[in-house]
Formats: structure tokens, C-alpha cells, sequence
């Protein structure tokens, strides 16, 4: 009896220790693989004005904004069309010149000049996750092979933009089941289906940012999707949460694993045994694909399987 009653208290106090204990964030820099081996911000932004592309700089082009390695009308991705996802069916046409300052500028174009695959390779992306590579993901959960971090030149016959995720213009982010867009931007109806999955989850990447929405809208007024609509360039491995951006009704100031660059929870580290919760790099694209959620099919049991630093 007294042996049961030891063993007893040893397990309620080790589970308290466990239940207490969080884990630590990475001793990674936060900019990750887009510290570029030192270079850090000056490899996407041009700090002085030697680096600013005459006619850009002519046209008022904000410096923190240009590429610096970039000649504003030289670089041959712009004015370049492009076909993205599910065989070419999404086809975006970029502009001509950095001056034209719209989101397919700096929220596309920016991106794909160094993760095309042309000009990187070489000299630092190696077509592996960064992540991958430091050892950050234990588990191994992509297998032996290496997560690709290149588009269009992507190892396939040919190299194609065609089996990537669509952006752009035509790539036209839904709304429905109580996601509504009005005056460019997103709201979310209470009680709704959509009001549901966001206290599972939330919606950080269809949330106004500080700086900028992660979205663009087309010429018809609808909303698409950017490279920075999934991706927040400026942190690789967490997400926090604020008052206004909240996971799961946290409440805000909360801290998130994520991985590549995501704008929101997304750990593919973590497993659930129980089917009663769903994983954060499912949650994370139900935002946009809100049709295939638990949600939109009545089920409003299924939580997100969350973790906090």
C-alpha cells in the first residue's frame, strides 16, 4: 500500500514538472536562411542610394523597398508571364519596372528573384530547407529527402512553375461560410462556420499586418494570393500572436513554432495519436481552403494541436 501510494505522488509530481515545463526557442537568428551567411537585410533591401536604380530612384521609389543587386527595367523577370499550379492554370503577368510599385512587385517578384532558382544556386541556396539542413526538424517528417526551396527551377524535366502553389492575380482568394471581403479587406461574421475554425485557429495570414496586407487585389477588386500571404520573410522559426491576430482566442503575446518561413503556427514536427485535434500545417492552409475544414462540414469539435514557446 505504501509503495502505491509513493509511486502515485511520483507520478502526479512528474506530471506536474511536465505540465510546467515549455520549450525554449531555437538558438537560431531569427532571419534564418534569409540572413543570407551575413549579408542579412542588404541582401533584399538597398540601404544607401548607390544601390537604387536610376529611373527607379527618378520615380520616388521608396530605397527600403528596391532590391539592391536589381536594375529597375534589366531583370528578366519583369514583364515576364508565368504559369503557376495545376498544370499552368493560373498565369500571371508581371510588370515591367520595380516603379510600378504594386504587391505583384513586392510580394511575388521580389521573392522569385532569388527562389527562380537562376541566379542562387551557386552561391547560396542549394534547393534544401534551411531548417533541414541545421537540423531543426528531429523527426525527419519529409523522409531522406531534401524540402525543396526553389521554383521553376526545381529539379523536375524541364523546370516548371506548374507544380508550385498559384499566386497572383488569378489565384483569387474565396470567401464564404462567413468570410466576407469588403473594402479590400477580410471580416469574419460571428457564429458563422469561418468564426469557428478561426477560435480552432485563427487566421493570421488573412489579417491586416502592421505594414502591409497580405494580400493583393486585382483589377476585378477580389483579393490573391502573394508569396507573402503564406510567408513572412522577416521570421523563419516563430509566430507570435497580438490582440488584434489572435490563435485560438489566446488572447495575444503567445509564441508558435513554425517552420519555412510561414505566417502563422505551422509545425510539422508535431503528431496527434487522437483524431480529435488536427495538425498546424493543416489549420494553417484551411484559412484559404476553408472547404475542406471540419468546419464547413458541421464538425465543430476538432481542435488545433497548438504549442507555445
Amino acid at each position: 500500500m505504501r509503495k502505491t501510494v509513493v509511486i502515485s505522488l511520483f507520478l502526479i509530481l512528474v506530471a506536474g514538472v511536465a505540465l510546467e515545463q515549455t520549450p525554449s526557442l531555437p538558438s537560431v537568428n531569427l532571419l534564418g536562411a534569409h540572413d543570407v551567411s551575413g549579408r542579412g537585410c542588404i541582401s533584399c533591401h538597398a540601404p544607401v542610394s548607390g544601390n537604387i536604380a536610376p529611373d527607379a530612384a527618378a520615380e520616388g521609389v521608396p530605397r527600403a523597398m528596391e532590391f539592391a543587386p536589381w536594375g529597375a527595367s534589366t531583370v528578366p523577370l519583369y514583364g515576364k508571364t508565368i504559369a503557376f499550379g495545376d498544370e499552368g492554370r493560373y498565369v500571371e503577368v508581371f510588370p515591367d519596372k520595380i516603379s510600378t510599385r504594386n504587391r505583384e512587385v513586392d510580394g511575388i517578384l521580389l521573392c522569385l528573384s532569388c527562389h527562380d532558382g537562376n541566379v542562387t544556386p551557386p552561391s547560396m541556396m542549394v534547393g534544401q530547407s534551411f531548417e533541414q539542413r541545421i537540423g531543426l526538424m528531429p523527426r525527419s517528417v519529409y523522409g531522406n529527402q531534401p524540402i525543396p526551396t526553389l521554383l521553376g527551377n526545381d529539379n523536375t524535366t524541364g523546370g516548371n512553375y506548374a507544380n508550385d502553389h498559384p499566386v497572383g492575380t488569378e489565384a483569387v482568394i474565396p470567401s464564404g461560410d462567413g468570410l466576407v471581403w469588403v473594402n479590400d479587406s477580410f471580416t469574419v461574421v460571428p457564429g458563422s462556420p469561418y468564426a469557428q475554425f478561426v477560435s480552432h485557429y485563427g487566421r493570421p495570414s488573412l489579417t491586416p499586418g502592421r505594414s502591409a496586407n497580405p494580400w493583393g487585389v486585382n483589377s476585378s477588386g477580389q483579393p490573391f494570393v502573394l508569396c507573402t500571404t503564406c510567408h513572412n520573410q522577416h521570421v523563419m522559426t516563430v509566430y507570435v500572436s497580438s490582440t488584434a491576430n489572435q490563435i485560438a482566442d489566446d488572447g495575444g503575446g503567445k509564441f508558435y513554432p513554425t517552420f519555412f518561413f510561414v505566417n502563422g503556427p505551422y509545425n510539422p514536427n508535431s503528431t496527434s495519436a487522437a483524431n480529435s485535434s488536427a495538425a498546424s500545417p493543416t489549420q494553417f492552409c484551411r484559412q484559404c481552403h476553408f472547404t475542406d475544414s471540419n468546419e464547413a462540414h458541421n464538425s465543430n469539435t476538432v481542435t488545433t494541436m497548438l504549442q507555445n514557446y
